[in-house]
Parts: structure tokens; sequence; C-alpha cells
């Protein structure tokens, strides 16, 4: 009797989420906590920065033209007298919406992939082939290709500033899929191979509910990982694109443009290259940090220590 009262008076813990557990590996990992704070940072500022600041970053202020710092023109004017700091504002908001955009493309892409090739066996030689393929081909030539060819269809069609988003974020999704794909192939090979992947199989589950049920939410570690490395990629390809003449057009600022406008001034006004290069290293190195503390935070074999 005694037994019974004791083990109903001690409350039954309640199981703790393996998030909590994943959050609270993250959080010793102080790089990675360093890059989630400047990257919301850098995200808060972008997008709710010109709700504060509202100049307009295409206002051609010919008085204000090379000017430096003020308290009018924080970050000073270009060489046609607008504002650095709005266009530095804009731009982040285009680049940071091609990379996450970008990188959603290529992930979804990557998974399904390496989902049909690790899981359908008779898919996996065909698939990895093709992703083989993709991952030969020199890549800039080929993204200076699709953008000469499509790009003024897609203007036609979409308008101006958004068929070149459209055109930067399919072409950057479409070759940055092939390291996702891989990942995921090797650990779908050996997921499906676990116990209770073969008694779903036993009792005649389907493929497609095991897929789902089974095998994707037990994949979302490196798809979390990849996710946050192809934010950076798709970030780094989209500022070389702007530089290169072959992205956005001139009055339409992101930080590779921004560069790309700036190069020529840059022994007389230095700031004008420091300011969109400093941003386009930061947010990259940050969500760097992010990637890694992820991997390890998500790893079951770190997690704990």
């Amino acid at each position: 009797m005694t037994d019974t009262t004791t083990a109903a008076a001690i409350p039954s813990e309640k199981p703790r989420n393996q998030w909590w557990d994943v959050w609270d590996q993250f959080k010793t990992h102080k790089g990675a906590m360093a890059g989630l704070i400047f990257f919301v940072f850098i995200i808060l500022a972008v997008y709710l920065g010109p709700l504060l600041w509202t100049i307009d970053p295409t206002h051609i202020d010919i008085r204000a033209r090379n000017t430096g710092p003020s308290l009018a023109h924080p970050l000073g004017a270009d060489q046609l007298g607008r504002d650095m700091l709005a266009r530095m504002l804009q731009g982040g908001q285009v680049s940071i919406s091609v990379g996450l955009t970008a990188m959603a493309l290529s992930l979804v892409l990557g998974t399904f992939i390496g989902v049909l090739a690790g899981y359908w066996k008779g898919l996996d030689g065909l698939l990895m082939r093709f992703t083989d393929l993709f991952l030969a081909l020199p890549l800039l030539p080929l993204l200076l290709v699709i953008i000469m060819l499509f790009r003024d269809p897609l203007r036609s069609v979409f308008g101006l500033e958004t068929g070149i988003f459209i055109l930067i974020v399919f072409v950057i999704g479409i070759t940055s899929w092939m390291q996702a794909a891989r990942i995921v192939r090797g650990d779908v090979l050996a997921l499906k191979e676990r116990e209770y992947v073969l008694a779903a199989r036993s009792i005649g589950t389907s493929s497609g509910k095991i897929v789902v049920r089974h095998i994707l939410p037990n994949i979302m570690s490196p798809i979390m990982v990849s996710a946050t490395l192809g934010i950076a990629n798709a970030i780094i390809t989209e500022s070389a694109l702007s530089f290169l003449g072959l992205g956005f057009p001139p009055d339409y600022p992101t930080w590779g443009r921004l560069l790309f406008d700036a190069k020529d001034f840059i022994q007389q006004y230095p700031e004008r290259v420091i300011w969109p290069g400093l941003a386009i290293s930061l947010t990259v190195l940050a969500v760097n940090y992010i990637g890694d503390g992820l991997r390890d935070a998500l790893d079951p074999r770190i997690r704990g220590r």
C-alpha cells in the first residue's frame, strides 16, 4: 500500500522535446550564436529599416553627389547623389530574398532527387549520373549562358525586376542542388534498412507513406544544415552575377550591384566598396557559423557533451 501511494505521489516527468536538446547544444557554440544574432539583425535591418529610413534609394540629388557621411546621408551619397544607406538597405532586401528563395528551390530539388535515388534502387544509377553531370559542368559559364538566353523573354512576360528576380533564383537553384541530393541520398540509404522501416514495409505500408512518415522526418538534420549553407552560396552567386553586370538593372540595387557601381571609384571613395563588401562577407560568415552550429547540435554523437 505504501509503495503504491509513494509511486502515485511522484509526478511523472514530461518527456523533453528533442529540439530543446538541439537548442541547448546550439547555444554552446559561440560562433553560431554570434552568427545567429548578426543574421537576425541583418534581416531586421534590411526589411524594417526602410520603414524608418524613408529616403527613396533611386532619388537623385545632384547637389549631394560624392559626399561623405553626414546627418542627411549617414553612409554618404554616390556619384549621382543617391543615398547609400537607402541603397544598402534595399540591396540587402534583394540579396537576402534571392538567397532564401534560391536556397528553398535547390533544397526541394536536391531532397526530391536524393530521396528518389536513395529509396528506389532502380533510379539510383540514373539520378546519380545526372547529378555527376551537373557537378561536372562549369557553373559560371552555364549561368552566363542561361541568363543571356532567357533574360529578355522573362522581362517581357513578368516585367523588368520580377523577371530578373525569377531568372536569378531559378538559375542559382538549378545549379546548387547537387550537394544536398548526395547528402540526402546517403542518409536515405542507411535509413531504409532500419528495423522500423522494414517493419512498416512488412505490414504492407506503401513506399510513399514510408518516405513521408519515417524517412523525411529523420533526414531533417542534413536538410537544415544544407539550407543554411545554401543561403550563403546563393548570396555569393547573386553578388558575383550582379558584379559582372548580368544581374539586376543599374537602378535596382543589390549588394553585388553596389560593388559593381563602386569599382570605378575605389581610389577616390573606397568606403563605397567597403560597405557592400562588408555586408556580403559578414552575412555569409554568419550563415556559415550557423550551419556549423546546427551540424554539431543535430549530430547525436556530439549532442549532450
